[in-house]
C-alpha cells in the first residue's frame, strides 16, 4: 500500500502558501494534480493517487489558493449578474494560479512534472504548460476548454452556479454531483462524495468566499488557443460526452489546438470523476507521460 505523506506547506513566489501531499517515491517522475472550482486536494481521492503512484510516479496533490489549508486571499468574487453577463474583475487570474502550481513544481522537483488538471484545474494546467514550458513534462487536460467560447455551460446547468448554499453541505454536494455528474452514478459514488466532502470540510480554513474569487478568474479567462498551438510537450485531453458544465466541444477544441494531442472522449462521463473512469484517466496520464520520455 502506497501511503500519503503528511500535509506539507510550501510558499511559492508571490507569497502564496500551498498545502500539499504526495504519494510514491520522490525519485520517480512527478505528476502534479490540479483540482477544480472550490474543491480541495481531497477530491483527488487517495486510491486514485495510490493507483497512479503504482505506475511509477511521484504523485503530488495540493490545495489551490483560496481552498483548503492553502492561503486564502481577500476581495470580491463575482455577482450573479456578472456571471450571467460574463463580466468579472477578478482578484487574481488563472495565470496567477498557474504560477502557484509552477512554483510548487520548482520547489519539489527541478526536473519538472507531468501536469494534470480537472475542470478549473484543466485551465490552470494549460496555463502552466504555456507560461512554464520548462517545468511541464506533459499535459493532461480533463473536462477543460481553451477559452475560445467553446465548451460553454449548458443553459439548464447555469442555476448550479447561482444556487444558494445548502443547509446540509454534505447532502447538497451529493445532490449537485447527481445533477452535473456522470450517467448511472451509483450509491457508492454518492457515499464517496459524502466521505470526501466531510474530510474536505474538516480541513477547510477559509470563510466560504474563495470559490467566488476562483469563479471570477474562470469568467475572465483569456483565449489560450494560439498559445496552446505553440506547445511542444505531449498532451492528452480527456472529456466526458455527457458533460453539461463544460460541454464536449471544449475538449475537442483544446485537443485541436495542441499539436499532436490525443483526445479521449468517455461515453456517459459527466462533470465528475467517478471510480469507473479512474482507470481510463490513469491510463491516459501514463500514456502521455511515456510520450515525454521517448
Amino acid at each position: 500500500m502506497i501511503s500519503a505523506t503528511d500535509e506539507q506547506f510550501t510558499t511559492v513566489p508571490g507569497g502564496i502558501r500551498l498545502c500539499h501531499q504526495s504519494f510514491g517515491s520522490p525519485t520517480d517522475p512527478a505528476v502534479l494534480l490540479i483540482m477544480g472550482l472550490g474543491l480541495s486536494m481531497d477530491w483527488w481521492r487517495d486510491d486514485f493517487c495510490r493507483s497512479l503512484a503504482a505506475r511509477g510516479f511521484h504523485v503530488v496533490r495540493f490545495d489551490n489558493r483560496d481552498v483548503g489549508r492553502s492561503t486564502h486571499v481577500r476581495g470580491p468574487g463575482i455577482s450573479a449578474w456578472g456571471f450571467l453577463t460574463r463580466r468579472a474583475r477578478p482578484v487574481y487570474t488563472l495565470g496567477d494560479m498557474a504560477d502557484d502550481a509552477a512554483g510548487l513544481i520548482e520547489a519539489l522537483d527541478r526536473r519538472g512534472a507531468h501536469v494534470v488538471g480537472a475542470s478549473l484545474g484543466s485551465t490552470v494546467a494549460q496555463e502552466v504548460a504555456i507560461r512554464h514550458p520548462s517545468r511541464t513534462l506533459s499535459l493532461t487536460s480533463v473536462m477543460g476548454r481553451p477559452g475560445d467560447g467553446t465548451g460553454t455551460v449548458s443553459w439548464r446547468m447555469v442555476p448550479e452556479f447561482l444556487r444558494p448554499p445548502s443547509s446540509d453541505p454534505v447532502e447538497g454536494m451529493v445532490a449537485s454531483f447527481r445533477r452535473i455528474g456522470s450517467r448511472e452514478r451509483t450509491p457508492a459514488d454518492d457515499e464517496d462524495v459524502r466521505v470526501t466532502m466531510r474530510r474536505s470540510r474538516d480541513r477547510e480554513t477559509g470563510d466560504g468566499t474563495g470559490s467566488g474569487r476562483q469563479l471570477a478568474a474562470i469568467v475572465a479567462e483569456r483565449d489560450r488557443t494560439a498559445d496552446l498551438a505553440r506547445l511542444t510537450c505531449p498532451a492528452c485531453v480527456v472529456h466526458g460526452l455527457d458533460d453539461r458544465i463544460i460541454r464536449p466541444s471544449g475538449g475537442r477544441s483544446t485537443a485541436a489546438a495542441i499539436p499532436g494531442a490525443e483526445l479521449v472522449e468517455v461515453p456517459g462521463m459527466g462533470h465528475d470523476l467517478p471510480h469507473r473512469v479512474w482507470l481510463r484517466l490513469i491510463d491516459a496520464i501514463t500514456r502521455t507521460a511515456a510520450r515525454a520520455s521517448t
